[in-house]
């Protein structure tokens, strides 16, 4: 195949081709649902598919690099291209896309001269040692070396963040350095300032939005008149935080006339065809004047649901596409069978306070710190302490607190306090020789704007009563080996607890979990976290894949940071509710 630009046009072997695409994560996806969904792609007209990659999930540890499982890019676009698609790839090393830290990995935060996305050293360093491996694996499959891959980002929507050309005129120059020889393109917001910010020489500039096509290509018309118009990010739907009054949804008739506009004018990538899921610690989080953590599934409203199922969305996309197209569509694939397992009783509890010992090894700090400080990025981490004299109706509080924290004393909640709270601080009353405790949980770092690089846990001084409190312990709970969980023969008196029970399968199939008895915390399946939940919504049920299951008996463990409602009962039924 070769692809080129010419002029306003995509052209794909010497044709004029509109490039209608869908956004797919792979990162989000499970393997075995990756040829189903490009079946799904093809039978409603694509021709194209788009991904971001996750940088910190390539490289989890600082030089350690993982591209197996559903991080096997190469895999992904090798089945795509099997498919029939043509793939659009973007690297980053920034991409937003709702995930944590815009997928840059927490531990570039443990040096303290560390700027992001700027020409900081330290920076550019990591992300070309980043760009080096990743480009290893996807670069025999780029259109110049006979593969799929017709374009690449450059970053992402910058033009939002900052004004940093020479940063990006050096990401350019390393894509190419790498041997990256396929057009380059960088997509960002529709305003004269935010194209002008984000746009870098012999990049293609696309433009990021989800209506009133005319309108929000006016100053991209002005600047690059003799340019291919493309959407490269046309939002189907929107994604949702904890605390939303309902899952957002819009409607299938609109968003197809936008399509309808669009590819009047030129090409388009819709976000998402298929959200999928924040599995484990993943999801990101908002932060303006109010922090607003993602909920873990990624639903989005779009084309496909979480699950991979036809929507009434994709009927409508699949009548306006035929009219561009000179190809008969194949038939729909049938979605997914999925199974209701029933309800699960969890016959095993063991207390967090009971296990802190099991699951990490203290680390003494004259005051406590930020989670980066003690080498560590997702999860929990506990702040433990012996109180030398007695408080009665004392204050702890907090200077900033990455996101949540529980305050015990010996085993007993006597407050929780939240990064929004007007006031981050709890009462309490003690005796001399009591325990303290902080049990603070990350929510997921911003994955956007400026406040991206906030730490996590106690990231302030920690003062009782106005005064600073010395000499703690502190346990990093990453919470990824709950194995060495030991439980308990009776229900232990915290109420941050693990319980554990067992359900069999004769068949394995999707399905989805409901907490109704449980507050807050996450789950984990055979050892795979599926994701956290929330009382406070909107999202009801938490998505099991069925690949993560087995046939015969399966493990499931929940994580209980505030103490259930219930019975230790959990029920999985065969569909989803995200309100």
């Amino acid at each position: 195949m070769k692809f080129e630009i010419q002029g306003k046009d995509f052209l794909v072997d010497g044709r004029k081709t509109k490039i209608i695409s869908g956004a797919v994560h792979y990162f989000r996806n499970m393997p075995d649902t990756w040829s189903d969904i490009f079946k799904k792609m093809k039978a409603m007209g694509l021709n194209c598919v788009e991904t971001y990659c996750a940088w910190n999930m390539h490289e989890k540890h600082m030089g350690e690099f993982d591209f197996t499982g559903n991080l096997n890019i190469k895999e992904f676009i090798r089945i795509a291209e099997s498919e029939g698609l043509m793939v659009i790839v973007r690297p980053g090393p920034y991409i937003c896309a709702e995930w944590e830290f815009g997928g840059l990995p927490w531990w570039i935060q443990t040096n303290e001269d560390m700027e992001i996305r700027c020409s900081n050293p330290i920076y550019m360093k990591h992300f070309e040692n980043y760009l080096s491996h990743l480009f290893d694996e996807i670069r025999p499959l780029l259109f110049t070396s006979g593969g799929p891959i017709i374009m690449m980002q450059c970053e992402n929507e910058y033009g939002y963040y900052g004004d940093d050309k020479e940063y990006l005129k050096h990401l350019y120059e390393c894509y190419r350095r790498l041997g990256i020889d396929v057009p380059l393109f960088t997509s960002d917001g529709t305003s004269k300032t935010d194209i002008l910010d984000g746009c870098i020489e012999g990049c293609l500039s696309t433009l990021n939005f989800g209506s009133r096509v005319e309108d929000n290509f006016r100053a991209h018309d002005e600047l690059y008149p003799e340019s291919p118009k493309m959407c490269m990010e046309m939002w189907d739907g929107w994604f949702d935080a904890w605390g939303d009054s309902k899952h957002h949804t819009t409607s299938a008739e609109a968003y197809a006339s936008v399509v309808d506009d669009m590819l009047k004018r030129g090409s388009l990538n819709m976000y998402m065809f298929i959200g999928g899921t924040n599995f484990g610690f993943t999801s990101g989080a908002n932060h303006y004047e109010k922090f607003a953590p993602d909920v873990t599934s990624y639903d989005y409203d779009a084309v496909l649901s979480e699950c991979g199922d036809i929507t009434p969305k994709y009927h409508a996309l699949r009548n306006v596409i035929s009219k561009y197209i000179d190809r008969e569509l194949p038939e729909i694939p049938e979605n997914r069978e999925k199974c209701s397992y029933g309800k699960v009783e969890l016959t095993q509890v063991g207390g967090i306070f009971d296990n802190l010992d099991k699951l990490s090894a203290p680390i003494f700090s004259n005051v406590p710190g930020c989670m980066e400080k003690y080498g560590h990025g997702y999860g929990y981490i506990a702040y433990r302490t012996v109180l030398n004299r007695d408080y009665d109706n004392s204050n702890i509080t907090f200077e900033s607190l990455g996101d949540r924290a529980q305050v015990y004393i010996n085993k007993s909640l006597v407050g929780i306090t939240y990064i929004n709270d007007e006031e981050l601080r709890v009462q309490f009353s003690a005796k001399a020789g009591d325990i303290l405790t902080v049990l603070c949980e990350n929510m997921g770092r911003a994955n956007f704007g400026p406040k991206m690089m906030r730490k996590k846990g106690i990231a302030g001084r920690c003062l009782i009563n106005g005064k600073i409190h010395f000499n703690w312990d502190v346990y990093p709970l990453p919470m990824d080996n709950l194995d060495k969980v030991v439980y308990a023969d009776k229900a232990p008196m915290e109420q941050s607890c693990f319980y554990k029970g067992s359900f069999n399968a004769d068949k394995t199939k999707d399905t989805f979990l409901y907490l109704n008895n449980f507050t807050k915390g996450f789950v984990t399946i055979n050892g795979f976290n599926i994701g956290r939940y929330w009382e406070i919504g909107p999202q009801r049920s938490l998505y099991v894949p069925a690949s993560i299951l087995k046939e015969g008996e399966n493990e499931i463990i929940v994580f209980e940071s505030d103490g259930k409602k219930g019975d230790s009962v959990v029920e999985f039924l065969d569909y989803p509710t995200l309100q």
